[in-house]
């Protein structure tokens, strides 16, 4: 009951700063990009929270249950594309746009801009989709009785976990969560940095976890090489990294900067707080999944293990936090697509001259039907992929499509309009049929196909469209 008490707590107090922050509201720019006010210890605390999100919180602690301390290797690439980021944060800053598109469009047209709206809402519904799911797992957790069952069913938490994040986003947009999200940053970081201990000592230490795993039938749960092959590492590795670079909810961020300098130094940071961030969670739990023996329960490994291995209070402040970072991530990919929707869609093609007043209550109206849709392909989701897959999918959608075109746009004058439209159509429809058409399946020899995923593919064949269509139309 206490961590219901607690956690509701959290809510009710979200909920009070979405109304005060809504009233302050009058804006586009307040509603999508915090009035462009955030310095930069905020946007430390803002992007952190955004990236470690249920990709991190369930997928990449739920792939660790499955394979172990191999999983450690897990977080390379989103390191290695922050680190790449510094170098185009100062950049997109300088642009003064809202959206990525927006930025492909004045580089590369109409068309380009188009298509990478597609394919934006098309991977950020996915990503919302599994916030949902997320926040059910974790009330069907908590709403418990004496006697250890669930008061609901995950469905039902799905449908109350929606419910609040499309509420809370349309209140304020950005500047209801950039605040809280340095909070729950510096928070989970510390809960880890108690809790792994406890965990270890729950287990018995290393020789308590390895004679566990051995019992469950794990042992390789206790090395580090030789569990991943090298295609794995880059169907696990490529894909948050193509995300990263060029993700909206990064760019968006930078756009919230003050200045071009903060986005720079904020980004720079970030490095190593996602370092220790994701390095810990994923600590946290393979030392925790030694004492769960039950695979379904093992999906929620550190919502289950925060209910029950920790402390009471200590277990309900990081089931607390870990329900912060949910939301702000749904909200922050939710309120995205609405920011494209409305900046490259609605006042680019049906109303540019559009008030203000108009604008902010339109932007909070695509929330509630983007919000809405996501439900939906959580339904279709929700007995298929676990939550791993699911990143893993959608960041390929957007890395694939969207990252060679803004990447160039930024920095290869040489690209042409044709190269980029190229380029994102191919990543967008290989991703898609990769996995469903026939014909590939047919032409891909059994080995290959089985083990490659769709990001290899569909990178490869999106930066060759890129560079060969913008080389044939390139004009002398």
């Amino acid at each position: 009951m206490i961590h219901l008490t607690v956690i509701l707590l959290y809510l009710f107090t979200l909920i009070g700063i979405g109304m005060y922050k809504a009233r302050k509201i009058k804006t586009q720019s307040d509603f999508a990009v915090a009035g462009r006010s955030l310095p930069p210890w905020i946007l430390v605390g803002t992007m952190l929270a955004t990236w470690m999100g249920t990709g991190s919180i369930l997928g990449n602690a739920g792939k660790t249950y499955d394979t172990g301390m191999a999983a450690l290797i897990l977080p390379i690439g989103s390191v290695l594309g922050i680190i790449l980021l510094t170098q185009i944060a100062g950049k997109v800053r300088s642009f003064e746009k809202f959206t990525v598109p927006e930025i492909l469009g004045d580089r590369f047209g109409p068309g380009a801009r188009m298509l990478s709206v597609i394919a934006l809402v098309i991977a950020y519904m996915v990503i919302v989709s599994y916030q949902y799911n997320a926040g059910g797992a974790v009330l069907h957790t908590v709403l418990t009785d004496d006697s250890g069952y669930s008061l609901i069913s995950v469905e039902t938490g799905t449908i109350i976990a929606a419910i609040f994040i499309i509420a809370y986003t349309m209140l304020a947009g950005l500047v209801s969560v950039a605040y809280t999200d340095v909070a729950n940053g510096i928070i989970i970081i510390l809960s880890f940095l108690i809790a792994i201990p406890i965990f270890l000592t729950e287990a018995g230490g290393f020789s308590g976890m390895a004679a566990a795993f051995e019992s469950m039938g794990k042992t390789d749960h206790m090395s580090f090489w030789g569990v991943y092959s090298s295609m794995d590492i880059i169907n696990f590795c490529l894909p948050p990294f193509l995300l990263i670079m060029g993700d909206a909810n990064m760019y968006q961020r930078f756009f919230a900067s003050k200045d071009a300098k903060g986005a720079k130094s904020a980004t720079t940071v970030l490095i190593f707080a996602v370092v220790i961030a994701e390095l810990m969670i994923i600590i946290a739990a393979w030392v925790a999944s030694s004492m769960i023996p039950d695979a379904e329960v093992g999906k929620y490994v550190l919502i289950y293990a925060s209910h029950k291995f920790l402390p009471t209070f200590i277990g309900a402040i990081m089931m607390t936090t870990i329900v912060g970072i949910i939301i702000s991530t749904a909200d922050s990919y939710l309120l995205v697509p609405a920011t494209t929707l409305m900046r490259d869609v609605y006042l680019n093609y049906v109303n540019p001259n559009a008030d203000e007043k108009k604008i902010v209550l339109l932007s909070r109206l695509l929330v509630l039907v983007l919000g809405i849709v996501a439900y939906i392909v959580s339904l279709g989701f929700a007995k298929s992929a676990g939550f791993f897959e699911r990143a893993l999918y959608a960041y390929t959608i957007y890395g694939a499509a969207i990252t060679p075109s803004l990447v160039a746009a930024l920095f290869w004058k040489g690209a042409t309009k044709a190269g980029a439209v190229a380029s994102i159509v191919t990543g967008t429809i290989t991703t898609l049929l990769w996995k469903e058409a026939v014909f590939i399946r047919n032409i891909i020899p059994a080995n290959v196909y089985n083990n490659m995923d769709e990001v290899l593919p569909a990178i490869t064949l999106s930066v060759i469209s890129l560079v060969v269509v913008s080389l044939a139309t390139k004009k002398d």
